[in-house]
C-alpha cells in the first residue's frame, strides 16, 4: 500500500470517495464502531482514516478528555478529513497525520484503541502481519484492536460470483482493484490477539468481517 502510485490514486479520488465507496461501506463501518464502544477519555488511533467519517465519531465518543490520532497515506484524504473535523469543531482533540504504514510513527503503549475499516485488506498479504504487530506495539496493555475488512469466505462456504470476480480483478489488475478479501480472523489470531467480539455481515454478496480483539 505504501507506494507513490497508491498515494496518487487516493489523492485523485479523495473528494469523490464518499460517492464512490462510502454508501456500501457505511453499514459495516458503523457496526464496527458500535462493537468497539469507545469510552470517554480513551486514546484512539485510526489507520487509513480516509475522508474522516470515523474520526469524527471516534472523537465524539472519546469526548473532551480523550484524543484521536489518524494516519493515512493520502494528503488529499487529509484535506477532506480535516474539513470534516473542523466542521464538527473537534480540532483540539484530533490529530491527522500523513504517512505510509508500516511502521507506525508512534511510541510503544500509546493508545487504548487501534482501529481501521476497509484498510487492512489494502496491504499485501505478507505485510499484514507486520501491520498487526505494529498495532500490538502501540497499544497499551489490555488495549483493543478493531478491524472491519473484506473477508475470505469461511471454510465450507462457496464464493459468490462477485467475490470470485473481485479476487480475479485484484490478481490481474491490482492497480485498479487494490483491495482483496483476506482471512481476517486467522491473521488476527496468528498475530497474538484474542477475540472479544466478532461478527460477519454481507456487502453486495461478499463477506465482511468485524473484529474487536485484545
Amino acid at each position: 500500500m505504501a507506494t507513490n502510485l497508491t498515494q496518487q490514486f487516493y489523492d485523485r479520488i479523495s473528494h469523490a470517495y464518499d460517492l464512490i465507496a462510502d454508501g456500501g461501506e457505511h453499514e459495516a463501518r458503523q457496526r464496527g464502531l458500535k462493537l468497539l464502544d469507545v469510552q470517554p477519555g480513551e486514546s484512539v488511533l485510526e489507520i487509513g482514516y480516509g475522508t474522516g467519517h470515523s474520526i469524527v465519531e471516534l472523537a465524539e465518543s472519546a469526548g473532551e478528555s480523550g484524543h484521536v490520532t489518524g494516519i493515512d497515506i493520502s494528503p488529499g484524504m487529509q484535506e477532506v478529513a480535516q474539513k470534516r473535523v473542523s466542521k464538527a469543531a473537534i480540532e483540539s482533540r484530533v490529530e491527522l497525520l500523513v504517512g505510509a504504514v508500516p511502521p507506525l510513527p508512534m511510541q510503544d503503549d500509546t493508545f487504548d484503541i487501534v482501529t481501521m475499516s476497509f484498510t487492512l485488506e489494502l496491504f499485501p498479504l505478507e505485510t499484514i502481519p507486520v501491520v498487526l504487530a505494529e498495532c500490538r506495539r502501540v497499544l497499551k496493555p489490555g488495549g483493543r484492536l478493531g478491524v472491519v475488512s473484506m473477508a475470505s469466505v469461511e471454510e465450507g462456504d462457496e464464493e459468490s460470483v462477485l467475490e470470485r470476480t473481485y479476487i480475479w480483478m485484484h490478481t490481474h489488475f491490482p492497480h485498479i482493484v487494490d483491495c482483496q478479501p483476506i482471512p481476517l480472523e486467522k491473521l488476527v489470531t496468528e498475530s497474538g490477539f484474542t477475540f472479544d467480539k466478532h461478527e460477519r455481515i454481507s456487502l453486495f454478496t461478499m463477506p465482511v468481517s468485524i473484529v474487536v480483539a485484545t
